[in-house]
Order: structure tokens, then sequence, then C-alpha cells
């Protein structure tokens, strides 16, 4: 009785199903996935030149549960019509400690429509 010495040859695998595999789990992911939109808002720095003294200042004094101009608690929807948009002004933002970077934000977009406004935040 004879014994089959032979190696068995191995079958060699198809890339062809991988790569379908790995195609179809990109495109279920390229679809379920969400995409946010990201707004810019411009930040300004301070310059080092003394022309910015005779512009008249405005605190804003951004705080947890309420938004402060000047002392005076205003909404974040009528805080834009506090700024008239004829003379050049500038918001000088203080942030409270407890207060969110969404509000920051929040405020920094209801005064982006102010003309001739800067905003510099301070921490």
């Amino acid at each position: 009785m004879a014994l089959d010495t032979r190696a068995k040859r191995r079958k060699r695998l198809s890339m062809t199903s991988l790569i379908d595999v790995i195609f179809l789990l990109l495109l279920f992911f390229m679809l379920t996935s969400t995409f946010s939109k990201f707004g810019e808002i411009e930040f300004s720095t301070a310059s080092a030149g003394g022309s910015d003294q005779d512009i008249p200042i405005r605190f804003v004094k951004l705080e947890q549960g309420r938004l402060l101009v000047d002392g005076t608690v205003v909404t974040l929807d009528s805080v834009a019509a506090l700024f008239d948009g004829t003379s050049e002004q500038m918001a000088l933002i203080s942030l409270g400690q407890n207060a969110t970077s969404q509000q920051l934000i929040d405020l920094l977009t209801a005064l982006k429509g102010v003309a001739h406004l800067r905003t510099q935040v301070i921490g």
C-alpha cells in the first residue's frame, strides 16, 4: 500500500471578495455618518498703536444665566440693538466663571451683523 507523500497545495485566497467587503463597509459608514457645518468667526487681536483710544468701549459680561452690557441685564436677541452701526465701537467681552463656549459663540454670532464693531474677549 503506497502512501501519498505529495504535499497538498493550498488554494489561494481571492482578494476580490475582500475588496468588495471593504468597499461595502466604507460605503455604509460614509452614508450613515453625519456632517456638520462649521461657522467662522473672526477675532481681532490687540494692536500696539494708540489709535484705539478714542473709540468708545462697551463692556459686555457673559455669565452662565445672564448677559450684561455696561451693567444692564439684556437678552441675547436684543444685544445687537444696543450698538449703533454708524460709529466705530469696541465690545470688550468678559467671560464669567461658568460661561460656556456655546454661549460665547452665540454672543459673537449675534454681534457679527453690527457694522463698525470690533470685539475683544478677555478671560
